[in-house]
């Protein structure tokens, strides 16, 4: 085992409040059997022995009241596994944040300033996205896209892989791991039946996970779990649910901001187009009345509030018409 993963292992993270819960995706995962196999079936890989693998998830790291997902250390490798309903630009940052937690903590015996050069374990940074607006099969979200000012040479980056784990995506990661399709089906069956009339989250959910293991789904992590798993999922969408109407209401406000601004251009156009009607009829009046020029312009400056040039600028448009 690299001496850094024990470190991290050994070192006692803070713990997170009991209010907090864990995702059902985690609930699943964080089983060293059920995460091998998804590794193997996002690697490509083969591993067969789960004390290959090591769980050092961060137990503080906390979003949206529920616990960041899986964090593990294999073949010098430290992967950060996330599930999200929701699209989200900004996970490149957040994991930015996760890996430099995790690596003070394995490099925090090591000494910084030395010329020994401290090895870090290679980091893998993956999405399973699930949400209902449509994405991708698989996107790179690089952390270099935050940045304000483009570089020829990007200087720090970090790259987020994020699946599709929706029905008709990434066919064959569902096809190599099982336990992933079969929460993929719970999931359909939960906002499938949330939808119809006259049934309560409540009822959804206890009909997914009845069905579930009726049709040989998640069989033993639901009857084991079932009572947990329903508390949590019944969260887990109320919380979707709230997201969602938070986005509708964010972009409401920006379409009426937009509105109003729009209505604000259009009145500053109309005060702009009837000033320079005003300055045009101004010009020619005095031009009939056989004004000079000078004294036309000493006008359109103290009536308009313009600037010598810019009442000569007018004479030449208007007035040596």
């Amino acid at each position: 085992m690299n001496k850094l993963s024990t470190r991290a292992q050994g070192m006692e993270p803070v713990k997170a409040e009991a209010a907090y819960k864990d995702r059902v995706f985690r609930m699943i995962f964080k089983d060293k059997k059920e995460l091998l196999s998804l590794y193997n079936a996002v690697r490509g890989t083969n591993y067969s022995n789960t004390e290959d693998l090591e769980i050092n998830t961060l137990e503080n790291a906390i979003y949206m009241k529920m616990k960041n997902d899986l964090s593990f250390m294999i073949d010098s490798s430290v992967s950060l596994y996330e599930h999200q309903s929701t699209y989200n630009p900004n996970m490149p940052l957040r994991n930015l944040f996760y890996i430099s937690d995790l690596y003070k903590i394995m490099t925090r015996d090591e000494n910084l300033y030395g010329r020994k050069l401290i090895q870090l374990p290679t980091p893998e940074f993956v999405v399973f996205y699930n949400g209902v607006e449509e994405q991708p099969e698989k996107k790179i979200f690089p952390l270099s896209d935050s940045y304000i000012k483009e570089t020829k040479e990007v200087n720090l980056e970090l790259k987020v892989l994020s699946l599709n784990i929706n029905q008709g995506h990434n066919e064959e990661l569902m096809k190599n791991c099982r336990t992933l399709r079969d929460y993929m089906v719970y999931v359909n069956k939960v906002r499938n039946y949330v939808s119809e009339a006259d049934t309560t989250l409540e009822e959804a959910v206890e009909r997914a996970i009845a069905e579930c293991i009726a049709e040989g789904s998640l069989v033993e992590f639901l009857s084991k779990n079932r009572a947990e798993a329903k508390n949590v999922s019944i969260y887990e969408y109320d919380e979707e649910k709230h997201m969602a109407q938070e986005r509708e209401q964010a972009r409401e406000e920006g379409r009426e901001e937009g509105r109003e601004e729009g209505r604000e251009e259009g009145r500053e156009e109309g005060r702009e187009e009837g000033r320079e009607v005003g300055i045009e009829a101004l010009i020619l009046d005095n031009v009939e009345e056989g004004i000079s020029v000078d004294r036309i312009c000493q006008k359109l400056e103290k009536r308009f509030q313009l600037t010598k040039e810019q009442s000569e600028h007018y004479w030449k448009k208007y007035g040596e018409l």
